[in-house]
């Protein structure tokens, strides 16, 4: 029987690609050609030209996002080039079709400059409707998203770093229904400093988590130290580790509840996680092996496990927030996806499992719920007018 791998290499091979671009109109007559083409297509650009709102109601603009990347930072493969991205921005554009009914087209851009990457994509702009950024390396991500948020009137979403942080608090926040945990009262260690880790780490803030620390190769990330820092760690400091602990990861992990991994195999013991406070809950996320394996996780007293694996339960897996997420803002021509915009969405995914349905190994929606994409979407809108972003 054939790998996984070579079946997928089978597809891309038959089918050249995942991707098509088709008309949504008939041409096969000279009338319709003249209502597509010319002389017809000159009284939409005439409207355009003497209002750009209507650029929505006209175009493409109104339902299509580039998925934009340099390929720097691509799934576990590492820094594989714009070209070797390809496949992977073509499977991104096909999910926000297949799970949101979103029209999304690959760029895959041949620098790994950061004004270079915030150029081009503020040229590009005007044909689309919200900007996804995927697989660019850390820390160069957030400077790429910050310029293009402040230059930019759409919107503009890092899904390594968002959506993960989207649907990681969704799951802790069923998690805490299910242990009766508070989450105001938990104590969160985050390990993995990067774009994921960054995210996570500030929407658990921001949404009033009681206790995080963040925790890199060097440790403890606190106010004063110097080994590893860069500007991004730097604000982490100030947000995290109230008591401005020191130490390693397993300092960190005593008399916690919550460990989310997004590093690398084998950090996470058994050990660790028996210091950490009663019915620990373990979200070990690194790809294709996580921090712990979930056998190991039980064995140890953790009380849920999650990972980033679609074998194991209770997988943390990004469609269940970018394709509504974006649905949702395009809907009412959002310009922007802001921080209360993320948070009614994980709120929302949260929401779509019953009480009846949570358990332990039952945390989230599985990706093929028809419900999702909609409740987030729905969700994703009204806290877009809510934030006065929302332009319909």
């Amino acid at each position: 029987m054939s790998t996984i791998n070579e079946r997928s290499l089978l597809l891309h091979e038959e089918n050249r690609g995942k991707l098509r671009v088709e008309s949504a109109v008939a041409i096969t007559n000279a009338d319709e050609l003249s209502l597509a083409y010319t002389p017809g297509v000159a009284e939409p650009c005439r409207k355009i030209a003497a209002d750009p709102n209507v650029v929505y109601r006209y175009t493409v603009k109104s339902h299509t996002v580039a998925v934009i990347s340099d390929g720097s930072a691509v799934l576990g493969l590492g820094n594989i080039g714009a070209a070797a991205a390809i496949p992977v921005m073509e499977g991104k554009c096909a999910l926000f079709k297949e799970f949101g009914g979103v029209d999304a087209f690959p760029i895959c851009l041949d620098t790994q400059d950061e004004d270079e990457i915030v150029e081009t994509c503020i040229r590009l702009a005007p044909v689309f409707g919200g900007i996804n950024l995927e697989d660019i390396s850390a820390p160069r991500c957030f400077a790429v998203e910050r310029r293009l948020r402040e230059a930019l009137d759409i919107p503009v979403f890092h899904d390594d770093q968002h959506g993960t942080a989207i649907v990681v608090t969704a799951a802790l926040l069923n998690a805490c229904r299910l242990t009766g945990k508070s989450f105001s009262s938990l104590r969160a260690v985050v390990n993995g400093a990067g774009a994921a880790g960054s995210a996570i780490s500030r929407m658990l803030l921001g949404m009033g988590i009681g206790e995080l620390f963040v925790c890199d190769t060097k440790g403890i990330i606190c106010r004063g130290r110097t080994a590893g820092m860069n500007a991004d760690k730097e604000e982490l400091a100030q947000l995290s580790n109230r008591e401005n602990r020191t130490g390693s990861l397993a300092d960190a992990l005593r008399g916690s509840d919550v460990f989310i991994g997004v590093s690398k195999p084998g950090v996470l013991t058994g050990e660790m996680i028996r210091t950490m406070n009663a019915d620990p809950m373990i979200f070990a996320m690194a790809n294709p092996e996580p921090e712990i394996l979930p056998d190991a996780a039980l064995a140890a007293g953790a009380a849920i496990v999650g990972t980033g694996r679609s074998d194991f339960p209770n997988q943390i897996n990004n469609v269940l927030a970018f394709p509504g997420l974006f649905k949702g803002a395009l809907s009412v021509r959002s310009g922007a996806i802001t921080e209360n915009m993320k948070h009614a969405a994980a709120r929302a995914i949260a929401a779509l499992v019953s009480d009846e349905e949570l358990k332990a190994d039952y945390l989230l929606p599985a990706a093929f719920d028809p419900r999702v994409a909609p409740a987030v979407a729905e969700a994703a809108a009204a806290q877009a007018r809510a934030d006065g972003v929302a332009r319909i």
